[in-house]
Protein backbone atom coordinates (compact mmCIF):
# COMPACT_ATOMS: atom_id res chain seq x y z
CA UNK A 1 0.00 0.00 0.00
CA UNK A 2 1.19 3.58 -0.80
CA UNK A 3 0.80 6.86 1.06
CA UNK A 4 0.65 9.95 -0.90
CA UNK A 5 1.55 12.60 1.15
CA UNK A 6 -1.25 16.02 0.31
CA UNK A 7 0.59 19.04 0.11
CA UNK A 8 -0.74 21.74 2.79
CA UNK A 9 -1.59 25.40 1.56
CA UNK A 10 0.83 28.09 2.19
CA UNK A 11 -0.06 30.45 5.30
CA UNK A 12 0.21 33.72 4.19
CA UNK A 13 3.81 34.25 5.58
CA UNK A 14 5.04 31.54 3.42
CA UNK A 15 3.37 32.60 0.32
CA UNK A 16 4.75 36.23 0.63
CA UNK A 17 8.46 34.52 0.93
CA UNK A 18 7.69 32.64 -2.53
CA UNK A 19 6.97 35.48 -4.00
CA UNK A 20 10.08 37.48 -3.14
CA UNK A 21 11.80 34.35 -4.25
CA UNK A 22 10.77 33.95 -7.48
CA UNK A 23 10.71 37.96 -8.27
CA UNK A 24 14.75 37.64 -6.40
CA UNK A 25 15.22 34.77 -9.50
CA UNK A 26 13.70 36.11 -12.16
CA UNK A 27 16.53 38.14 -12.40
CA UNK A 28 19.77 35.61 -11.68
CA UNK A 29 18.01 32.36 -13.38
CA UNK A 30 17.00 31.57 -17.02
CA UNK A 31 13.03 31.54 -17.64
CA UNK A 32 10.58 29.46 -17.47
CA UNK A 33 7.91 29.01 -20.10
CA UNK A 34 4.65 26.62 -20.97
CA UNK A 35 5.07 24.54 -23.79
CA UNK A 36 2.89 24.72 -26.60
CA UNK A 37 1.82 21.24 -26.32
CA UNK A 38 -0.58 19.91 -23.18
CA UNK A 39 1.14 18.96 -20.02
CA UNK A 40 2.42 19.92 -17.07
CA UNK A 41 4.55 23.02 -16.73
CA UNK A 42 8.08 21.96 -17.49
CA UNK A 43 11.07 24.65 -17.17
CA UNK A 44 13.63 25.11 -20.18
CA UNK A 45 16.66 25.60 -19.04
CA UNK A 46 20.57 25.50 -19.92
CA UNK A 47 22.22 23.83 -16.59
CA UNK A 48 25.94 23.19 -15.51
CA UNK A 49 24.77 20.30 -13.72
CA UNK A 50 22.08 18.31 -12.94
CA UNK A 51 21.64 19.62 -9.49
CA UNK A 52 22.19 23.38 -10.17
CA UNK A 53 19.55 23.03 -13.13
CA UNK A 54 16.68 21.46 -10.63
CA UNK A 55 17.79 24.07 -7.90
CA UNK A 56 17.13 26.69 -10.56
CA UNK A 57 13.88 25.32 -11.47
CA UNK A 58 12.75 24.98 -7.75
CA UNK A 59 14.39 29.22 -7.16
CA UNK A 60 11.91 30.31 -10.27
CA UNK A 61 8.97 28.15 -9.37
CA UNK A 62 9.51 29.34 -4.97
CA UNK A 63 9.06 25.72 -4.25
CA UNK A 64 11.03 22.72 -3.82
CA UNK A 65 10.96 20.24 -6.12
CA UNK A 66 12.96 16.73 -6.66
CA UNK A 67 14.61 15.94 -10.01
CA UNK A 68 12.29 13.06 -11.91
CA UNK A 69 14.32 10.32 -13.23
CA UNK A 70 13.30 11.50 -17.15
CA UNK A 71 12.75 14.91 -18.43
CA UNK A 72 12.30 16.41 -21.77
CA UNK A 73 15.66 18.97 -21.21
CA UNK A 74 17.97 16.42 -19.83
CA UNK A 75 21.69 17.70 -19.65
CA UNK A 76 22.79 15.70 -22.95
CA UNK A 77 20.43 17.66 -24.59
CA UNK A 78 21.27 20.86 -23.35
CA UNK A 79 24.98 21.09 -22.51
CA UNK A 80 26.26 20.58 -26.06
CA UNK A 81 24.20 23.66 -27.62
CA UNK A 82 26.52 25.88 -25.82
CA UNK A 83 29.23 25.92 -27.95
CA UNK A 84 26.80 26.60 -31.19
CA UNK A 85 25.26 29.23 -29.02
CA UNK A 86 28.96 30.66 -28.76
CA UNK A 87 30.01 30.11 -32.54
CA UNK A 88 26.74 32.45 -33.57
CA UNK A 89 27.73 34.94 -31.28
CA UNK A 90 30.68 35.17 -32.90
CA UNK A 91 29.06 36.73 -36.17
CA UNK A 92 26.21 38.25 -34.41
CA UNK A 93 26.37 39.37 -30.70
CA UNK A 94 29.82 40.72 -30.12
CA UNK A 95 28.76 44.14 -31.68
CA UNK A 96 25.44 45.25 -31.46
CA UNK A 97 23.15 45.56 -33.88
CA UNK A 98 23.07 49.40 -33.35
CA UNK A 99 26.76 49.59 -34.25
CA UNK A 100 26.68 47.52 -36.49
CA UNK A 101 24.47 49.09 -38.97
CA UNK A 102 25.56 52.87 -38.12
CA UNK A 103 29.03 51.59 -38.83
CA UNK A 104 28.27 50.07 -42.10
CA UNK A 105 26.55 53.14 -43.11
CA UNK A 106 29.08 55.53 -42.28
CA UNK A 107 31.85 53.76 -44.03
CA UNK A 108 29.71 53.22 -47.16
CA UNK A 109 28.68 57.27 -46.76
CA UNK A 110 32.25 57.81 -46.94
CA UNK A 111 33.26 56.02 -49.86
CA UNK A 112 30.77 57.02 -51.83
CA UNK A 113 31.69 60.69 -51.30
CA UNK A 114 35.45 59.72 -51.73
CA UNK A 115 34.04 58.78 -55.55
CA UNK A 116 31.54 61.72 -55.66
CA UNK A 117 34.59 63.85 -55.49
CA UNK A 118 36.81 61.72 -57.61
CA UNK A 119 34.13 62.07 -60.58
CA UNK A 120 35.66 65.71 -61.07
CA UNK A 121 39.44 64.60 -60.87
CA UNK A 122 41.17 64.28 -64.06
CA UNK A 123 42.70 60.36 -63.48
CA UNK A 124 44.38 60.42 -66.93
CA UNK A 125 48.34 61.00 -65.12
CA UNK A 126 47.81 57.70 -62.29
CA UNK A 127 45.02 55.55 -64.34
CA UNK A 128 46.83 52.21 -62.31
CA UNK A 129 46.18 54.10 -58.99
CA UNK A 130 42.86 54.88 -59.64
CA UNK A 131 41.74 51.30 -60.68
CA UNK A 132 43.61 50.20 -57.49
CA UNK A 133 41.30 53.03 -55.26
CA UNK A 134 38.13 51.87 -56.95
CA UNK A 135 39.15 47.97 -56.57
CA UNK A 136 39.62 48.67 -52.85
CA UNK A 137 36.58 50.97 -52.37
CA UNK A 138 34.28 48.28 -54.23
CA UNK A 139 35.81 45.60 -51.44
CA UNK A 140 35.00 47.47 -48.74
CA UNK A 141 31.60 48.40 -50.38
CA UNK A 142 30.72 44.61 -50.84
CA UNK A 143 31.66 43.89 -47.29
CA UNK A 144 30.00 46.62 -45.56
CA UNK A 145 26.94 46.02 -47.24
CA UNK A 146 26.92 42.48 -46.54
CA UNK A 147 27.05 43.71 -43.30
CA UNK A 148 24.38 45.89 -43.39
CA UNK A 149 22.09 43.85 -44.98
CA UNK A 150 22.52 41.21 -42.62
CA UNK A 151 22.04 43.41 -39.44
CA UNK A 152 19.03 44.82 -40.53
CA UNK A 153 17.06 41.66 -42.25
CA UNK A 154 18.23 39.87 -38.82
CA UNK A 155 16.52 42.68 -36.75
CA UNK A 156 13.36 42.67 -39.10
CA UNK A 157 12.93 39.03 -38.37
CA UNK A 158 11.42 39.78 -34.76
CA UNK A 159 9.22 41.85 -36.20
CA UNK A 160 5.78 40.95 -37.91
CA UNK A 161 6.10 38.93 -41.01
CA UNK A 162 4.84 42.18 -42.86
CA UNK A 163 7.66 44.52 -41.83
CA UNK A 164 10.22 41.88 -43.21
CA UNK A 165 8.29 41.72 -46.62
CA UNK A 166 8.11 45.34 -46.59
CA UNK A 167 11.89 45.63 -46.35
CA UNK A 168 12.04 42.75 -49.45
CA UNK A 169 10.03 44.85 -51.35
CA UNK A 170 12.35 48.21 -50.85
CA UNK A 171 15.21 46.20 -52.07
CA UNK A 172 13.21 45.15 -56.08
CA UNK A 173 12.06 49.28 -55.64
CA UNK A 174 15.59 50.02 -55.08
CA UNK A 175 16.32 48.06 -58.54
CA UNK A 176 13.39 49.35 -60.65
CA UNK A 177 14.27 52.66 -60.13
CA UNK A 178 17.99 52.73 -60.54
CA UNK A 179 16.62 50.92 -64.08
CA UNK A 180 14.53 53.79 -64.98
CA UNK A 181 17.30 56.14 -63.85
CA UNK A 182 19.22 54.79 -66.06
CA UNK A 183 16.66 54.26 -69.09
CA UNK A 184 16.13 58.43 -68.55
CA UNK A 185 20.51 59.14 -68.41
CA UNK A 186 20.25 56.58 -71.73
CA UNK A 187 17.58 58.84 -73.27
CA UNK A 188 18.69 62.26 -72.07
CA UNK A 189 21.92 62.78 -70.87
CA UNK A 190 24.94 64.36 -72.92
CA UNK A 191 28.05 63.81 -70.75
CA UNK A 192 28.68 61.40 -68.84
CA UNK A 193 30.86 63.03 -66.46
CA UNK A 194 27.25 64.72 -65.33
CA UNK A 195 25.50 61.58 -65.44
CA UNK A 196 27.90 59.68 -63.10
CA UNK A 197 28.12 63.14 -60.38
CA UNK A 198 24.14 62.76 -60.64
CA UNK A 199 24.29 58.79 -59.74
CA UNK A 200 26.81 59.46 -56.91
CA UNK A 201 25.20 62.14 -55.63
CA UNK A 202 21.91 60.83 -55.41
CA UNK A 203 23.69 57.73 -53.50
CA UNK A 204 25.15 59.60 -51.20
CA UNK A 205 21.48 61.82 -50.25
CA UNK A 206 19.91 58.23 -49.58
CA UNK A 207 23.07 57.07 -47.32
CA UNK A 208 22.79 60.41 -45.21
CA UNK A 209 18.66 59.85 -45.05
CA UNK A 210 19.29 56.10 -44.30
CA UNK A 211 21.43 57.10 -41.22
CA UNK A 212 18.74 59.83 -39.97
CA UNK A 213 15.72 57.71 -40.06
CA UNK A 214 17.60 54.82 -38.25
CA UNK A 215 18.27 57.23 -35.87
CA UNK A 216 14.86 58.01 -35.34
CA UNK A 217 13.92 54.19 -35.26
CA UNK A 218 14.29 53.43 -31.66
CA UNK A 219 12.33 56.87 -30.61
CA UNK A 220 8.83 54.72 -32.26
CA UNK A 221 7.19 53.02 -29.51
CA UNK A 222 6.20 50.44 -32.38
CA UNK A 223 9.81 50.04 -32.93
CA UNK A 224 10.93 49.53 -29.78
CA UNK A 225 8.33 46.97 -28.40
CA UNK A 226 9.58 44.04 -31.03
CA UNK A 227 12.92 45.69 -30.50
CA UNK A 228 13.34 44.81 -26.75
CA UNK A 229 15.45 42.11 -25.54
CA UNK A 230 14.31 38.48 -24.81
CA UNK A 231 15.62 36.15 -22.27
CA UNK A 232 17.62 33.39 -24.29
CA UNK A 233 15.82 30.06 -24.47
CA UNK A 234 17.02 27.04 -25.46
CA UNK A 235 16.02 25.15 -28.85
CA UNK A 236 15.19 22.17 -28.12
CA UNK A 237 13.12 20.61 -30.70
CA UNK A 238 9.84 20.94 -29.37
CA UNK A 239 7.00 22.91 -30.14
CA UNK A 240 7.78 26.38 -29.70
CA UNK A 241 4.97 29.12 -28.97
CA UNK A 242 4.48 31.14 -31.55
CA UNK A 243 5.51 34.99 -32.03
CA UNK A 244 2.77 36.05 -32.17
CA UNK A 245 1.29 34.29 -29.07
CA UNK A 246 -0.39 36.71 -26.33
CA UNK A 247 1.94 35.08 -24.30
CA UNK A 248 5.24 36.48 -25.50
CA UNK A 249 8.48 35.20 -23.50
CA UNK A 250 9.72 37.02 -20.62
CA UNK A 251 11.89 40.22 -21.22
CA UNK A 252 14.84 40.92 -19.54
CA UNK A 253 16.44 44.56 -20.23
CA UNK A 254 19.96 43.88 -21.12
CA UNK A 255 20.03 40.65 -21.75
CA UNK A 256 19.69 40.07 -25.77
CA UNK A 257 23.44 39.99 -25.88
CA UNK A 258 24.23 37.76 -22.67
CA UNK A 259 23.85 34.24 -24.54
CA UNK A 260 25.08 33.38 -28.18
CA UNK A 261 21.95 31.69 -30.05
CA UNK A 262 22.83 28.22 -30.97
CA UNK A 263 23.70 27.66 -34.67
CA UNK A 264 23.13 24.35 -35.50
CA UNK A 265 19.22 24.00 -34.31
CA UNK A 266 18.69 26.68 -36.64
CA UNK A 267 20.21 25.29 -39.28
CA UNK A 268 18.46 22.55 -39.10
CA UNK A 269 14.95 23.94 -38.54
CA UNK A 270 15.81 26.30 -41.30
CA UNK A 271 17.52 23.51 -44.02
CA UNK A 272 14.45 23.34 -46.00
CA UNK A 273 13.44 27.48 -46.66
CA UNK A 274 17.57 27.72 -46.78
CA UNK A 275 17.51 25.19 -49.91
CA UNK A 276 14.75 27.23 -51.45
CA UNK A 277 16.96 30.70 -51.20
CA UNK A 278 20.14 29.42 -52.02
CA UNK A 279 18.58 27.62 -55.38
CA UNK A 280 16.06 30.14 -56.06
CA UNK A 281 19.07 32.53 -56.32
CA UNK A 282 21.43 30.55 -58.01
CA UNK A 283 18.73 29.78 -60.88
CA UNK A 284 18.06 33.55 -61.34
CA UNK A 285 22.01 35.15 -61.04
CA UNK A 286 22.86 31.90 -63.44
CA UNK A 287 20.98 33.90 -66.19
CA UNK A 288 20.72 37.22 -64.93
CA UNK A 289 22.37 39.11 -66.03
CA UNK A 290 24.71 37.29 -67.96
CA UNK A 291 22.31 35.84 -70.57
CA UNK A 292 19.71 38.65 -70.25
CA UNK A 293 22.23 41.32 -70.98
CA UNK A 294 23.38 39.36 -74.15
CA UNK A 295 19.68 38.79 -75.69
CA UNK A 296 19.34 40.69 -78.66
CA UNK A 297 16.52 42.32 -80.55
CA UNK A 298 15.64 39.70 -83.73
CA UNK A 299 15.20 43.24 -85.58
CA UNK A 300 18.54 44.70 -84.62
CA UNK A 301 19.37 45.22 -88.48
CA UNK A 302 16.58 47.59 -88.85
CA UNK A 303 18.87 50.38 -86.84
CA UNK A 304 15.44 51.40 -84.96
CA UNK A 305 16.09 52.75 -81.29
CA UNK A 306 14.06 49.77 -79.94
CA UNK A 307 15.70 47.35 -81.13
CA UNK A 308 19.46 48.62 -80.88
CA UNK A 309 19.27 51.13 -78.08
CA UNK A 310 16.75 50.54 -75.40
CA UNK A 311 15.95 46.84 -76.04
CA UNK A 312 18.47 45.32 -73.51
CA UNK A 313 18.12 48.60 -71.11
CA UNK A 314 13.93 47.44 -70.80
CA UNK A 315 14.02 43.88 -71.50
CA UNK A 316 16.54 42.95 -69.12
CA UNK A 317 16.68 45.30 -66.30
CA UNK A 318 13.61 47.27 -65.60
CA UNK A 319 11.40 44.58 -67.12
CA UNK A 320 13.24 42.22 -64.64
CA UNK A 321 13.72 44.34 -61.43
CA UNK A 322 10.07 45.62 -62.04
CA UNK A 323 8.64 41.70 -62.56
CA UNK A 324 10.35 41.25 -59.21
CA UNK A 325 8.84 43.69 -57.67
CA UNK A 326 5.04 42.72 -58.48
CA UNK A 327 5.94 39.11 -57.28
CA UNK A 328 7.32 40.55 -53.71
CA UNK A 329 4.33 42.70 -52.91
CA UNK A 330 1.99 39.86 -54.16
CA UNK A 331 3.37 38.28 -50.72
CA UNK A 332 1.75 40.91 -48.62
CA UNK A 333 -1.63 39.63 -49.82
CA UNK A 334 -0.56 35.84 -50.28
CA UNK A 335 1.40 33.88 -48.70
CA UNK A 336 0.93 30.43 -50.25
CA UNK A 337 2.66 27.37 -49.78
CA UNK A 338 3.55 27.85 -46.25
CA UNK A 339 6.96 27.33 -45.03
CA UNK A 340 6.31 23.66 -44.53
CA UNK A 341 4.42 22.76 -47.58
CA UNK A 342 6.10 20.36 -50.29
CA UNK A 343 4.78 22.60 -52.77
CA UNK A 344 7.37 25.36 -52.22
CA UNK A 345 10.74 23.05 -53.38
CA UNK A 346 8.58 21.94 -55.87
CA UNK A 347 8.02 25.23 -57.13
CA UNK A 348 11.64 26.10 -56.84
CA UNK A 349 13.11 23.19 -58.58
CA UNK A 350 10.44 23.97 -61.99
CA UNK A 351 12.32 27.38 -62.32
CA UNK A 352 15.37 24.56 -63.69
CA UNK A 353 13.21 25.34 -67.15
CA UNK A 354 13.78 28.78 -67.11
CA UNK A 355 17.84 28.38 -67.84
CA UNK A 356 17.33 27.08 -71.23
CA UNK A 357 14.15 28.82 -72.60
CA UNK A 358 16.69 31.85 -72.20
CA UNK A 359 19.47 29.77 -73.70
CA UNK A 360 17.39 29.26 -76.95
CA UNK A 361 16.41 32.79 -76.99
CA UNK A 362 18.78 34.94 -79.59
CA UNK A 363 21.55 35.38 -77.42
CA UNK A 364 24.91 36.34 -79.04
CA UNK A 365 27.70 35.80 -79.93
CA UNK A 366 26.70 31.97 -80.26
CA UNK A 367 29.64 29.44 -80.59
CA UNK A 368 28.77 26.36 -80.07
CA UNK A 369 24.88 26.00 -79.88
CA UNK A 370 23.79 27.70 -83.01
CA UNK A 371 20.04 27.38 -82.81
CA UNK A 372 17.72 30.15 -82.01
CA UNK A 373 14.93 28.26 -80.85
CA UNK A 374 12.59 31.30 -79.94
CA UNK A 375 12.05 33.68 -83.29
CA UNK A 376 10.60 36.70 -81.65
CA UNK A 377 11.09 39.37 -79.21
CA UNK A 378 8.04 38.48 -77.43
CA UNK A 379 9.76 35.09 -75.44
CA UNK A 380 12.75 37.60 -74.16
CA UNK A 381 10.22 39.42 -72.48
CA UNK A 382 7.73 36.43 -71.42
CA UNK A 383 10.64 34.37 -69.93
CA UNK A 384 12.30 37.77 -68.17
CA UNK A 385 8.35 38.41 -66.79
CA UNK A 386 8.00 34.70 -65.17
CA UNK A 387 11.83 35.23 -64.12
CA UNK A 388 11.49 38.10 -62.15
CA UNK A 389 7.59 37.00 -60.75
CA UNK A 390 8.97 33.59 -59.00
CA UNK A 391 12.09 35.47 -58.08
CA UNK A 392 10.34 37.91 -56.08
CA UNK A 393 7.45 35.51 -54.68
CA UNK A 394 9.04 32.67 -53.82
CA UNK A 395 12.37 34.09 -52.33
CA UNK A 396 9.99 36.51 -50.53
CA UNK A 397 8.10 33.83 -48.44
CA UNK A 398 11.29 31.48 -47.92
CA UNK A 399 12.81 35.00 -46.15
CA UNK A 400 9.67 35.87 -44.16
CA UNK A 401 8.87 32.21 -43.12
CA UNK A 402 12.48 31.79 -41.83
CA UNK A 403 12.71 34.30 -38.98
CA UNK A 404 9.29 32.91 -38.19
CA UNK A 405 9.11 29.31 -37.26
CA UNK A 406 11.99 29.80 -34.65
CA UNK A 407 11.04 31.51 -31.55
CA UNK A 408 11.52 34.78 -30.91
CA UNK A 409 14.46 35.04 -29.29
CA UNK A 410 16.16 33.52 -32.00
CA UNK A 411 14.60 35.69 -34.65
CA UNK A 412 17.78 38.07 -35.21
CA UNK A 413 20.12 35.15 -35.49
CA UNK A 414 17.69 33.23 -37.75
CA UNK A 415 17.56 36.46 -40.00
CA UNK A 416 21.18 36.84 -40.21
CA UNK A 417 21.39 32.88 -41.45
CA UNK A 418 18.61 33.90 -43.64
CA UNK A 419 20.55 37.15 -45.58
CA UNK A 420 23.54 33.78 -45.45
CA UNK A 421 21.46 31.51 -47.66
CA UNK A 422 21.30 34.63 -49.95
CA UNK A 423 25.01 35.46 -50.79
CA UNK A 424 25.74 31.97 -50.74
CA UNK A 425 23.05 31.33 -53.48
CA UNK A 426 24.06 34.53 -55.41
CA UNK A 427 27.95 33.48 -54.87
CA UNK A 428 27.35 30.26 -56.88
CA UNK A 429 24.98 31.16 -59.24
CA UNK A 430 27.45 34.21 -60.27
CA UNK A 431 30.45 31.40 -60.30
CA UNK A 432 28.05 28.90 -62.69
CA UNK A 433 26.72 31.86 -64.91
CA UNK A 434 30.44 32.37 -66.25
CA UNK A 435 30.69 28.74 -67.27
CA UNK A 436 27.53 28.90 -69.00
CA UNK A 437 28.19 31.42 -71.16
CA UNK A 438 31.64 29.85 -72.73
CA UNK A 439 29.05 26.65 -73.24
CA UNK A 440 26.36 28.76 -75.17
Amino acid sequence: MTFIKAPTPPTELQAALSELTKKHCLRSCWTTRRPASRGPRTASVVPTSSSSAWASVACCHGTSLSRPRSTGYSNSATVPAQPHWRSLRARTSWVPIHVRVLASLTVMLAIFVVMTVLVKVDTSSWTHSFFAVTIVCMAILSGTSTIFNSSVFGMTGSFPMRNSQALISGGAMGGTLSAVASLVDLAGASDVTDSTLAFFLTADVFLALCIGLYLLLPRLDYARYYMRPVWPAVFSGEEQLPQDSPNPPLVAPGSSDSQTPPLRPILKKTAGLGFCIIYLLFITSLVFPAILSNIESLSKGSGSPWSTKFFVPLTAFLLYNFADLCGRQITAWIQVPGPRSKVLPGLVLLRTCLVPLFVFCNYQPRLHLHTVVFQSDVYPVLFTSLLGLSNGYLSTLALIYGPKIVPRELAEATGVVMSFYVCLGLVLGSACSALLVHLI
